[in-house]
């Protein structure tokens, strides 16, 4: 019996039910072409086309035993549409999705930047706020990057007073912190 390409879509479902894989073959050959045109006509994406196209067929073929099909085509086109709708909604949740990450992303740093900006002039006027030799030497140690040997020598002081002062540069920022926040 080889003579499924001649047998009604009636016949076919019959056959189907049955687990009959000639049968599911014959349906797939016959509406494929038909599928993927209405999947790919309205996604104009042909890869995800394929695989609603694929998801159809494997439903068919999953629940051979409960469908109840009164017209194949329609019910294969009906499948189709439903799956295009379903992948069009997800597609427009995932966009949605992303563009209020990005938005809360950009506020976010925007933020961040203001905070830093505003932490930064902070941590600026308290350092001027230092007094002069205190300032000195800490600057030298954070802006500049000079060891307190090379400060001692530059400032002609002892290295334990440059130690000191930084010490009282770094306790005078954390008190001023602390009020800050």
């Amino acid at each position: 019996m080889n003579n499924y390409p001649s047998y009604s879509d009636t016949i076919l479902v019959g056959l189907l039910s049955k687990k009959d894989e000639k049968a599911f073959n014959e349906i797939y050959r016959r509406y494929w072409r038909i599928l993927f045109a209405i999947a790919s006509s309205r996604l104009r994406n042909t890869y995800l086309a394929e695989d609603i196209i694929h998801d159809v067929f494997a439903s068919l073929w999953k629940n051979h035993k409960n469908i109840q099909i009164q017209s194949l085509q329609h019910y294969l086109a009906a499948s189709t549409r439903y799956l295009v709708f379903k992948a069009i909604r997800k597609n427009d949740y995932e966009q949605r999705y992303i563009a209020s990450r990005e938005e809360i992303s950009a506020e976010f740093k925007i933020e961040n930047v203001l905070h830093n900006k505003h932490l930064l002039e902070f941590v600026t006027r308290e350092i001027d706020n230092l007094p002069e030799r205190c300032r000195m030497i800490f600057k030298y140690s954070r802006e500049q990057g000079m060891s307190n040997k090379e400060i001692a020598m530059e400032m002609k002081i002892a290295s334990k007073t440059v130690e000191n002062q930084i010490n009282k540069a770094i306790h005078h920022l954390r008190f001023s912190m602390k009020k800050m926040f």
